[in-house]
């Protein structure tokens, strides 16, 4: 028995019970079955479950390209990746709540509010409009609402690092600390080692990246969607850009890091590199570090290979 399931809602759980129970399962990406390109597609839960079987049997088969399979992590793996996705949820969360808490006072003539200051109470007694009143109640209430919240938000933030950086301390000791010279570095050590990496950015790409294996470049780089996607027809020729197919945290976080590469790295061959073709278009240069970025801390983390000029952080 052999079975196929789209990656979901349902998560994993489904397919780790089939496996346990001595059943082929397969997780496949549902954006990754061909369909049919016609407006109005017809589409029910029959259609669907042939169009899996098809795709299941065309894998088989051994047909290249003709659907992308999950690599389901294990649970230790999920687990450890909350961390910095929660981090990322409550960070949005409190931005929004700071920007309304902006806006509503930009209504009243007020620019120079910041509410994630920590005299935030006493400022926001003391504001006065521009035209010289003071904070209407209801608005005033409003606003001590609303910093409720964005308090409570940040001693989640706070309590979501702590954890994190627990957890990156306890990846980083060795198991035996007699054997802590001969055992090989910690992804989660090197990593911290470089100069412009800090625990945020080593957390997420240890845990949505480098916790599975790959075969090569290629798949590094399509799996934060930093592939080159061409488009080649009889003697046309151009790229559209990257794919963006894969994981989006992954490469949101690969593009801040090329920015902050090219600051606390200036003398690596990397960012020699994106100057040399910045000229041409920064953005564009850009992704394309981010893209040769993530793949020469690949081959840091795994082969041991050193990075060109970069510098390491003083040794505490």
């Amino acid at each position: 028995m052999i079975t196929i399931q789209e990656a979901g809602l349902d998560g994993f759980w489904l397919h780790r019970v089939l496996q346990q129970n001595g059943i082929e399962s397969h997780v496949v990406d549902p954006a990754s079955i061909a369909t049919s390109r016609r407006r109005r597609r017809a589409k029910t839960d029959r259609l669907d479950g042939e169009a899996l079987l098809r795709a299941l049997l065309a894998y088989k088969r051994g047909e290249p390209r003709v659907c992308a399979m999950v690599v389901a992590p294990s649970p230790e793996e999920e687990d450890r990746r909350r961390l910095c996705r929660e981090r990322a949820t409550l960070i949005a969360e409190r931005i929004t709540h700071v920007n309304r808490i902006k806006g509503l006072l930009f209504a009243q003539g007020i620019s120079d509010y910041v509410p994630l200051r920590r005299n935030r109470r006493a400022r926001l007694e003391a504001l006065r409009t521009g035209d010289g009143r003071e904070l209407p109640s209801h608005l005033k209430a409003q606003i001590g609402r609303e910093l409720d919240r964005v308090e409570l938000l940040l001693e989640q933030i706070k309590a979501v690092e702590a954890a994190r950086d627990a957890l990156l301390a306890a990846a980083r000791k060795p198991a035996d600390k007699n054997a802590a010279d001969k055992v090989a570095p910690d992804p989660v050590a090197m990593l911290l080692a470089l100069k412009g990496l800090g625990a945020n950015f080593a957390a997420v790409l240890w845990s949505e990246a480098f916790y599975r294996q790959f075969s090569n470049r290629r798949q590094v780089a399509a799996y934060a969607g930093l592939a080159a996607t061409p488009w080649q027809s009889g003697g046309i020729r151009h790229e559209q850009g990257v794919s963006k197919a894969g994981n989006p945290r992954l490469r949101t976080t690969m593009i801040q890091l090329a920015w902050l590469w090219i600051r606390h790295q200036p003398q690596s061959a990397l960012t020699r590199w994106f100057k040399e073709r910045s000229p041409q278009g920064r953005k564009r240069a850009i992704v394309a570090l981010a893209r040769k970025l993530l793949v020469t801390l690949w081959k840091y983390v795994t082969a041991g290979e050193t990075i060109e000029g970069a510098v390491m952080k003083p040794a505490a």
